[in-house]
């Protein structure tokens, strides 16, 4: 198993639209075998589904995504967990023990607009009306 978070810092960055970086970890049998860091050289929203098709990623996890990203993952096969917050590694560390913490609901709802209230991973808004 591959999985993807979108990364800046150490954290698990909030808006995968605009990620520059996601941090790759191979799995298998529970345990972290390998992880990297991967440039997006600038993909951005659409693209990126395809990049981590390409990668040959299995899950996705991340903080605010746009409903047109969630459909490309969804058919790109990419089992996504959105809303997540916090250390990326822990963030990896929590899924292999089913225990991540993550809002399903989380959505993006604001591109074009100035973010009020905060990062993408802390819209409250949800994805109603989109």
């Amino acid at each position: 198993m591959r999985i993807a978070v979108t990364f800046e810092q150490g954290k698990i960055f909030q808006h995968f639209g605009h990620t520059e970086q996601f941090k790759v970890y191979d799995v298998s049998d529970g345990q972290v075998t390998k992880e990297q860091i991967v440039l997006t050289n600038g993909s951005g929203h659409g693209a990126l589904a395809g990049f981590l098709t390409d990668m040959e990623v299995d899950a996705l996890i991340c903080g605010g995504i746009g409903n047109g990203a969630k459909e490309a993952l969804s058919e790109a096969g990419i089992k996504l967990y959105a809303g997540a917050v916090g250390d990326a590694d822990q963030a990896v560390r929590d899924f292999l023990k089913d225990e991540l913490v993550y809002n399903p609901d989380t959505c993006c709802s604001h591109h074009g607009m100035e973010h009020h209230g905060g990062h993408c991973g802390e819209d409250k808004q949800g994805c109603a009306g989109q």
